[in-house]
């Protein structure tokens, strides 16, 4: 690696997950960071690991990091971490993403060299800037989503031990989100819509608001001659709550009316790990439970219409991003929409009940031309809005010391 110009600031990151490959929600985030924080500053990262990380992985990471300490999570001290973090009166949370590995680590960095800053990844990681040699250094918070607000979502889509639980785990992370302020240096957040939540009771002020981009080269539009299928596609992690409520619900709600209306229509169910429920769902006629695969790009590509029939929806959803960027028109439910700033009609549809997406997966199978004008619009929509290196900048001005905090835009501008 190229000797680092000593005028460069010097920033040690803490993620949850090791930021790389890029190819799952917080994932991309966090390598986007990591990116463009490495063109700024000197970076050191320390980063949790929940699954093996091969050779190449630490290569990529080494590219942009002049030290990288990847740290293995084990499941079974996770859980009980967890667990005694909730008898000591935090989130199990914070308990789960305790690894005193990590603590150490990021001591030994420390003693090494000096840093004139610390980033950390989410909710769960907000701890660690409180803990040893970190305490002394402005330390930031790229918190995203507001996760208490997302638990209390899930405690109202199930019901028993599991809704207790779930209201429990929301109580506990706003008492960390409404701590935040006093002791970091900043607190960023994905959308001004997640924003002004999170100011409604952090206080205002409080929110600095660092939106998702999209790879506008990778997700490179598709021909409008390209050949397609009469399929919708739905891609997400789907052992993921959100993702699995959003699948299900589709596939046993809208999915038979849209078939009656088009008896050649296929729904193409896209990612990691299915659940049994979801592996459930092929049996139904005309859905295709693909799983996971190397690249969704080819199947968003074949299929005429992307759905995003989430109802369980926080922040901004990369997979929106990205079929737009790919310039495929997208039916979404609204919570999915409420982080963005796309407007319904124009650069994308919008459907609630199941009956207004049956109409709407249906009509737009059956118009090839309507496709192609919301898919050309929902490009020019994320290459207008959703450049990474301009979506980060408020979080990377104030992390290498370049920016002041703006208050946040009005209610009515998002």
């Amino acid at each position: 690696m190229t000797p680092t110009p000593p005028s460069r600031p010097r920033v040690l990151y803490l993620t949850h997950r090791v930021p790389f490959p890029p190819d799952k929600g917080d994932r991309i985030r966090n390598y986007h960071v990591l990116r463009q924080l490495a063109a700024r500053a000197e970076v050191w990262l320390v980063a949790l690991a929940d699954e093996p990380v091969p050779p190449e992985t630490l290569a990529a990471l080494h590219e942009h990091c002049a030290r990288v300490a990847v740290v293995p999570v084990s499941p079974r001290r996770r859980k009980l971490r967890a667990a005694l973090s909730a008898l000591a009166g935090r989130s199990l949370t914070e308990g789960a993403f305790h690894e005193p590995a990590v603590d150490a680590a990021a001591a030994g960095f420390l003693r090494d060299a000096r840093f004139d800053a610390a980033l950390v990844s989410g909710s769960g990681l907000a701890p660690y800037l409180r803990r040893g040699g970190l305490r002394q250094l402005p330390g930031f918070v790229d918190l995203v989503d507001v996760d208490s607000q997302k638990w209390l979502d899930f405690a109202d889509a199930v019901t028993g031990p599991k809704r207790r639980l779930y209201r429990f785990e929301a109580g506990r992370l706003r008492k960390l989100e409404c701590e935040l302020p006093g002791w970091a240096a900043a607190v960023s957040i994905v959308s001004p819509a997640e924003a002004r939540l999170y100011e409604s009771f952090a206080g205002a002020g409080t929110a600095t608001v660092a939106t998702n981009g999209v790879d506008l080269d990778y997700f490179a539009p598709v021909p409008a001659d390209a050949p397609t299928v009469p399929a919708c596609a739905f891609v997400g992690a789907l052992d993921y709550l959100p993702n699995v409520d959003a699948a299900v619900s589709f596939a046993r709600e809208v999915w038979p009316a849209v078939r009656a209306k088009v008896p050649a229509a296929e729904f193409h169910v896209i990612g990691r790990k299915p659940t049994p429920d979801v592996v459930r769902l092929g049996e139904l006629p005309g859905v295709v439970v693909v799983g996971q695969v190397p690249d969704v790009r080819p199947y968003v590509a074949r299929a005429a219409v992307t759905v995003v029939p989430m109802r369980l929806s926080r922040g901004l959803q990369n997979k929106v991003l990205e079929a737009m960027a790919m310039a495929k028109p997208v039916i979404a439910a609204p919570p999915a929409l409420a982080a963005l700033a796309a407007v319904p009609g124009r650069d994308l549809v919008c459907a609630t009940t199941p009956a207004e997406w049956a109409d709407a997966v249906a009509g737009l199978l059956s118009d090839p031309a309507r496709r192609r004008e919301l898919g050309a619009n929902a490009r020019r929509f994320v290459e207008d809005h959703h450049h990474w290196d301009r979506c980060l900048r408020p979080l990377l001005d104030l992390v290498t010391g370049t920016a002041v905090v703006s208050p946040l835009p009005p209610a009515s501008a998002s």
